[in-house]
Parts: C-alpha cells; sequence; structure tokens
C-alpha cells in the first residue's frame, strides 16, 4: 500500500505478531525475592509483565522477546534470564 505524503493510517494492533519466538534468554520470577516495586511492569518495552491477582506478576511469554531489561533493572533480583529452550 502506497501511502501519499500527509496520508492518514488507519489505526491497527500488533496483538497478532508474537513475538516471543525472537527469545534467546526467557525471565523467571523469584516469588520469595519480590518485593511487588512494579518496576518489572513499568519498563518491559514489550508490556509483556502483568500482575496476577494476589500482587506478584507474571510475563506474556508470546510477547516477551528476552531483552533483561526487568531483570537488570530488579532491585532485589526476583528475575533471572535463563537460557530459552526450544
Amino acid at each position: 500500500m502506497k501511502i501519499p505524503i500527509g496520508g492518514v493510517c488507519e489505526p491497527g494492533t500488533t496483538i497478532a505478531n508474537k513475538t516471543g519466538g525472537w527469545r534467546t534468554y526467557r525471565p523467571v520470577y523469584d516469588y520469595e525475592k519480590c518485593i511487588k516495586c512494579k518496576l518489572c511492569e513499568l519498563l518491559c518495552p514489550d508490556m509483556s509483565v502483568f500482575p496476577k491477582e494476589d500482587g506478584y506478576f507474571q510475563f506474556n511469554y508470546d510477547y516477551c522477546k528476552g531483552c533483561g531489561i526487568c531483570a537488570n533493572e530488579c532491585p532485589k533480583s526476583a528475575i533471572t534470564m535463563v537460557l530459552e529452550e526450544k
């Protein structure tokens, strides 16, 4: 589709594009260390971290690309990056 200069694109979504297959490493939580600070959720560029009902967090591995930002920024080292087994 060719878009002219100043053209308008219709809104869309990338929800169908599951990007988790790009991952080499995946994050794993140690819930005993987690202090529920929410940094992992706030800093995830893929929005693949979301809260559970108990206040802890979980990953949506369909969209997590394994960048490691969550593990790097966790103040309690509650997230570890492990090699993805495919």
